[in-house]
């Protein structure tokens, strides 16, 4: 590791990106043909077009953390403070207000609603209260965390909603107790509510969460980015679920989802040591749409859009202009790529077992906006039948047709492969101006209101 302040110099890295060892390795890798995927990827263009439909409402979720210093004595000490942040775009009235265009920026921006909640994590050398050590006051404050959180005054805590998705957790992979020193090395057993005690002569405490096995990824001598942004997208898809469930409650409220929308940051996917929630998600998403179906005939909308990463890149190398396409975009407007499993793996992510087996609970594609904006998002498995990517089948989308209408009339120009919702989503949760706002209750009364006779 170079000291503070100290660079390679340009020959020294240009030897390095040159020898011998390095070459070696560059010619034994796995090259892709430039031009495949141009050929491979006709057979999954969607025959669809945008069905027109707008929601009266979307709700876009995002979150944020910042790792910051904590002076306490010890070298490296930290902590993250994180933010999950929920917006309501009215867009029935911002086409009211497109029909009487110049728009008053100030009516423009009274079409959003924000809010946000927050916590502070422990990671590297910091204890809080009697713990021992930094990841028990990790476990024990992520536990809080999501224990007094209620978004809807009727509803479910967070905690409650993960207790319920945490029913469908695999059983076939055991885990060992939370503490390194237990000294019977005891098997953790899930506790299906709150709290219980390890089964060795000491009882320490065992937390339901700590079944996500998050406090794993603590560095004991370092920081833990990684750990803190899996505790960040739990946040945000057990947020996501714990809506829908307070929908659910009242079967008649399944009629509000007739003219909403939801937009999560990113694909629809858990990654990292809470993996299985991804397939509990999908589970519980799969229940409460089937029951939804049985009231409004049509099945819930859920979009998860991303702004960056490998299939972002893919996407616009796809479609840059080439001399096979005459120095034009290779993709029309308002089409859609409709991804499976054998183009991921030949030309985005080498793997040899069903891509995202393990960790998504939807379907990607690539979108081309009506504006030519470039939108790689998913569609949640509702059905058996969609978590199946051997095929590029319109019927395992869930309202592709709409979620494209959508995307055009939400995508945004001031960043790329982005949609105003999230954009608003994220820069409340960076910077969180309306903590506490009850942002979900003012949503569910405006939807309330309107199903009122």
């Amino acid at each position: 590791m170079p000291y503070e302040g100290e660079f390679a110099g340009y020959k020294p890295l240009t030897r390095i990106a040159n020898s011998e060892r390095v070459q070696e390795i560059v010619c034994r890798c796995k090259k892709r043909m430039p031009d495949n995927s141009a050929d491979e990827v006709e057979p999954l263009m969607a025959e669809l077009q945008p069905s027109g439909w707008l929601p009266d409402l979307v709700l876009a979720v995002d979150g944020s953390y910042h790792q910051l210093p904590v002076e306490n004595g010890y070298p490296g000490a930290e902590l993250a403070y994180l933010t999950v942040a929920s917006v309501i775009l009215d867009v029935k009235k911002q086409r009211e207000l497109d029909r009487s265009r110049p728009v008053d920026p100030l009516d423009s921006r009274r079409t959003e609603e924000a809010g946000s909640i927050d916590c502070a994590l422990p990671g590297c050398n910091v204890v809080v209260d009697n713990e021992p050590t930094p990841t028990a006051s990790f476990r024990r404050v992520f536990f809080e965390s999501i224990q007094d959180k209620r978004p809807l005054s009727d509803g479910e805590t967070l905690l409650e909603t993960y207790e319920a998705l945490l029913a469908y957790k695999p059983s076939g992979r055991s885990q060992q107790c939370p503490y390194d020193d237990c000294p019977d090395a005891a098997a953790y057993i899930p506790v299906s509510s709150g709290e219980s005690k390890c089964t060795c002569q000491q009882q320490r405490p065992w937390y339901s969460t700590d079944a996500l096995r998050i406090h794993e990824g603590l560095s004991p001598t370092g920081k833990s980015g990684a750990m803190f942004a899996e505790a960040m997208q739990v946040w945000e898809r057990v947020w996501a679920i714990n809506f829908l469930r307070w929908i659910e409650r009242k079967p008649r409220r399944f009629r509000l989802l007739k003219n909403l929308a939801i937009i999560l940051d990113g694909p629809l996917a858990v990654f990292g040591h809470p993996a299985w929630l991804s397939q509990a998600i999908y589970h519980e998403l799969k229940r409460i749409n089937e029951e939804a179906c049985k009231i409004i005939n049509e099945d819930l909308l859920l979009i998860g859009v991303e702004k960056s990463g490998t299939f972002v890149d893919h996407y616009e190398v796809l479609d840059a202009p080439t001399r096979h396409s005459n120095g034009k975009a290779r993709f029309k407007p308002q089409s859609a790529i409709l991804l499976t499993n054998e183009y991921i793996r030949n030309h985005i992510a080498i793997g040899d077992k069903p891509f995202g087996e393990d960790t998504y609970f939807g379907r990607k594609f690539f979108y081309k906006t009506a504006s030519g904006a470039r939108i790689v998002a998913s569609l949640p498995f509702l059905t058996e039948k969609a978590s199946n990517l051997s095929r590029g089948d319109i019927s395992h989308f869930p309202r592709l047709a709409d979620a494209m209408s959508l995307l055009d009339a939400t995508f945004s120009a001031r960043f790329p492969n982005a949609i105003g919702p999230l954009i608003s989503a994220n820069a409340e949760a960076a910077i969180p101006l309306n903590l506490g706002r009850e942002v979900l209750e003012k949503l569910a009364r405006s939807l309330m209101s309107e199903e009122e006779p």
